[in-house]
Order: C-alpha cells, then sequence, then structure tokens
C-alpha cells in the first residue's frame, strides 16, 4: 500500500514538474516566456535588447504572459512594453541599461510639440527610457531583481541615442512596479504620466535624480518604498502640461515610506554614508515633494507613516494655476533635516497657457509631525501671493527640534515676494523667524506645537504677516531672553491660547506689532 501511494505521489510530482517547465517554455499560448529561450544571453556583454523585445512581441500575439529574466545580468537599450505584459526579475536577475555607443542606443525621444516649453525636456519624453511604455493596459514589473541604469544620463542633455530613464510610462492604466530594486535610475527612476490604477510597492530606489516622479496621474498608491535620491526629489507628485492638456493628480496615498540623501550607492550597499557635499545648496535633497510642475493641481492626497532622513522635508507647492485642496499628512518623522521642515508655497509663476489663472492652495491637514536636528536656516515657511490667500490650513501635535544659532537681526528682514520665482526653501536666504514664517493666509488652525533649537538663537519663534482669522492654541516655543515671541504685521482676528510667554488674547486688527 505504502509502495502504491509512493509511485503515485512520484507520477504527480513528475506531471507537475514536467508542467512548470512546460510553462517557463518558449512555447506560444503559455503563461510563462523566459528571454533566454528567445536568445537572451544575460552575460552582462551580449545586447540582449532584440531578444528581449522579441519576447514580449511574441507574448503580446498571444495575449499576454510573464517575461521571465532568470539570474543573469541583461544588457540592454530600451525595452517596449505591451498590454497584458508582466516583467518578472528574479533574484540575482539584473536589467543593465547599457551606455550607447555611436549614436546607437535607447529609442529616440518624441518630436517636439508646442508645450515643451511648460516643463524640462524630460518630463514630456518617454521612449528614451530603458523601460516604457504608452497606451498600454494591465503591465507589471516585478521580482527581486534589480534594474541597473549604468548607461543612463541623469541630464536632460544627451547624446544621440542616449537615455535618461529607468522607467517612463504615458497614458497608462492599471499598472503594478513592486519588490525590485532601480540603482542609479537616470533623471527619473519612475516617470509615471497620465497612468491611472498605478500600484508602487516594496520598492528600493537609490538614483541619480528623481525617484519617482508621479505626474497627471490618478488612484495611485505608494507603499512601503524606500527612496534615497540625494540630487533630486524622492516621491515628487507632479501635474505637468506635458500631456497637452492639463490634469491633476489625484486620490493618492502615499504611506510607510522612507526618503533620504544618502551618497549616490550607499543606500543599495548598506554603508549610508554622507561624504558628497556638491550638491544643490550644498545639501541633499530627498524629501517627498508636491510641485513643481502644477498645471492640473492636487488633490485628495493622503501622506502617512513616512519617515526622512538627511534630506529636505515636505514641500507642498502649486506655482502654475493648478489646484492644491483637500490634503492630509500624519505620522511623520524627520531626523538631520536640511531646510524647512515644511514648505507650504501658493505661488504665481505661470508656466503654461496664459488663460490659466492663479491658483489655489487650501483645506490642508498636518498632524503628528516630529523633526529633529533641523537646519537653522529657513524654519517652516508657509506663503501664498498677496491676494491669494493659502486657506483652512491645520497643524496640529508638531514637534521641531532646530540646530538655532541665528543672529538676532535677522528678525527685521523683510521678506521678498518671489512671487514668480521658482520655490525652494533655500532661495529665500535666511528668514526672520526661526521656528514658523507664515504670510498670506486664511484661516489658520495651530495647536499642541513645540519650537525649540540646541543653540542660542536670536530670531524669534513666529512671525505672521497678512494673516486673516488664526486660532493658535497650546504653542510652546522656545526663544532666548529679549527676544520678542513674535512679529505681527497686518493682521486681523487672532486668538492665542495658552501660548507660553503671551496672555491669552483676541486680536482684531493689528497693523504692526511685537508680542
Amino acid at each position: 500500500m505504502k509502495k502504491g501511494i509512493c509511485y503515485l505521489l512520484s507520477v504527480v510530482l513528475v506531471i507537475f514538474l514536467f508542467g512548470l517547465s512546460s510553462a517557463l517554455s518558449a512555447q506560444p499560448g503559455k503563461t510563462f516566456y523566459n528571454v533566454r529561450d528567445f536568445g537572451a544571453k544575460g552575460d552582462s556583454l551580449t545586447n540582449d535588447g532584440d531578444a528581449i523585445n522579441r519576447t514580449i512581441d511574441i507574448a503580446a500575439k498571444n495575449g499576454g504572459g510573464t517575461i521571465y529574466f532568470p539570474p543573469g545580468i541583461y544588457a540592454t537599450y530600451s525595452i517596449r512594453l505591451k498590454s497584458n505584459i508582466s516583467l518578472f526579475l528574479d533574484e540575482g536577475a539584473i536589467l543593465l541599461g547599457a551606455k550607447e555607443v555611436n549614436g546607437i542606443g535607447y529609442d529616440d525621444p518624441e518630436p517636439k510639440t508646442a508645450y515643451d516649453k511648460y516643463q524640462d525636456f524630460g518630463h514630456n519624453h518617454w521612449k528614451n527610457s530603458l523601460i516604457w511604455g504608452i497606451d498600454v493596459h494591465d503591465v507589471s514589473i516585478t521580482g527581486q531583481g534589480m534594474i541597473w541604469g549604468k548607461g543612463l544620463t541623469r541630464s536632460t542633455r544627451q547624446p544621440r541615442g542616449g537615455g535618461n530613464k529607468a522607467i517612463g510610462l504615458k497614458n497608462c492604466h492599471n499598472v503594478n512596479i513592486e519588490d525590485i530594486s532601480i540603482l542609479h535610475g537616470g533623471h527619473f527612476a519612475i516617470l509615471a504620466t497620465g497612468v491611472d490604477n498605478l500600484t508602487l510597492h516594496n520598492l528600493k530606489v537609490d538614483t541619480d535624480r528623481d525617484g519617482f516622479d508621479i505626474d497627471c496621474c490618478k488612484n495611485v498608491r505608494v507603499s512601503d518604498c524606500t527612496v534615497n535620491s540625494p540630487f533630486d526629489d524622492g516621491i515628487c507628485l507632479k501635474s505637468s502640461f506635458a500631456l497637452g492638456y492639463a490634469k491633476p493628480t489625484e486620490n493618492v496615498t502615499i504611506t510607510n515610506c522612507q526618503v533620504s540623501g544618502y551618497d549616490l550607492g550607499s543606500f543599495m550597499n548598506g554603508t549610508f554614508t554622507r561624504n558628497y557635499t556638491r550638491y544643490s545648496d550644498k545639501n541633499p535633497t530627498g524629501r517627498i515633494k508636491f510641485g513643481t510642475e502644477s498645471n492640473g493641481g492636487f488633490k485628495n492626497i493622503v501622506i502617512s507613516n513616512c519617515v526622512f532622513d538627511y534630506c529636505r522635508g515636505i514641500a507642498l507647492e502649486t506655482v502654475d494655476g493648478g489646484l492644491l485642496e483637500d490634503v492630509t499628512i500624519s505620522n511623520i518623522t524627520m531626523r538631520d533635516v536640511v531646510n524647512a521642515p515644511i514648505f507650504i508655497r501658493l505661488g504665481a509663476r505661470q508656466r503654461g497657457p496664459d488663460t490659466i489663472p492663479i491658483g489655489a492652495c487650501r483645506r490642508i491637514i498636518i498632524n503628528n509631525l516630529v523633526a529633529y536636528n533641523v537646519d537653522p536656516r529657513h524654519g517652516a515657511i508657509i506663503s501664498g501671493v498677496a491676494g491669494h490667500d493659502i486657506e483652512d490650513l491645520q497643524l496640529s501635535n508638531i514637534r521641531i527640534y532646530y540646530k538655532g544659532g541665528g543672529a538676532k537681526d535677522s528678525m527685521n528682514r523683510v521678506v521678498p515676494e518671489f512671487t514668480d520665482d521658482y520655490p525652494e526653501p533655500y532661495r529665500w536666504g535666511t528668514m526672520p523667524a526661526y521656528g514658523f514664517y507664515i504670510r498670506h493666509v486664511r484661516n489658520l488652525k495651530m495647536h499642541d506645537v513645540q519650537t525649540s533649537f540646541m543653540k542660542e538663537e536670536g530670531r524669534p519663534p513666529f512671525i505672521l504677516n497678512d494673516v486673516k482669522g488664526a486660532i493658535l492654541y497650546d504653542i510652546q516655543s522656545q526663544k532666548s531672553t529679549g527676544t520678542p515671541w513674535g512679529i505681527l504685521q497686518n493682521v486681523s482676528n487672532l486668538s492665542l491660547k495658552s501660548v507660553q510667554g503671551i496672555d491669552d488674547c483676541s486680536l482684531k486688527n493689528v497693523a504692526n506689532k511685537t508680542l
């Protein structure tokens, strides 16, 4: 009896292995397509691009399937995604972006359009990527392998045949990118423009410039990702004019993610070094940001449970006419922040068609945020435009520990409006308040907010300029002896209660007052 059972199990095992082998074979109509069965070598020397694209073409003609990359290093130029295709990089598989040779290399970028001028070159070209897909649906890039964009450039100015993105997607839907690693992703590790129903999960990225650029996308889930991007933004929402019209980025969740600005490559090799100094403003970037491209705006966004380490802080920017509204940010920790921990900017750069009016920034909630060892120059900056206020802003349970060291005479500095300038905290220089500089805001609520410094600080914690309707409750802010708590300029309907060092009061109209 036992021999019969063993024989039966042996037969079942043989049938299973035979079926698995058939599934992984190159036979048309099967589910799995092994790129090696179509001529890919995976030896790092042979250019496997033709074999990979041939595999995709055959799978697509048979209704789709999984393109399987077994362990090996697959040097290639552009890989062209098609609908119903999954790229699966097994553990030990590396998709290596080769360097162009004598003008031979990646697919040419799309021809120029009349609206190219509204965003940088890299934002509206997708074909010059290591992997690209346009007008495709139901695609995925998964597995424990790596995309190594060794031959990609981080610049928008490329030689003929050059490529500058690891993954470029335009006008797609139902896209899943999961579990892979990306090293040296070029100008964009992932550029997704007009991609709806997009999932980015459990990705490890250590890249030259932007990590994720999520542009004009709807229904996006970013979770459990780590992005190290010392030279540019880590996770960046945009709403450019690259599609030829203004489309918002909306219905987005970003959760359980980490962003950083360690030296390039040191995240992936586990050393996490901080030696490089040739950054913009002499500091790494990293961070989570909305903008700068913001023609279509942003709405219905949730960011939660994220960690910032050795990078810039959260930046919410709409400067090209879009609406930025209905945003909730919670449970954020930051350490060694190199500029403003919170930067909210409504501007009027208006890089877009002349018919677009100035946008709006409203209904934003930020709570449960702690930031330690923050650069002393900028503080938190919240600024609209004269006549165009940031509206309905709530900040609560905030703890910010600044390095301190600001000079007392800095508090008298008049901060330029920079209405049509590129929105970046370092361009504003050293701010007159070390904690919060708030200008052109309506309906502000702040409670349970603490600011402090580690080195003697001569500037006040707060400056409010052109603020209409504000309630500040339970505010604990350290200040030096002889330094005021705050400076009020053109402030109306201000309520202060349980503010350290200030008697409870309600102020109707204040032209200029020091507290």
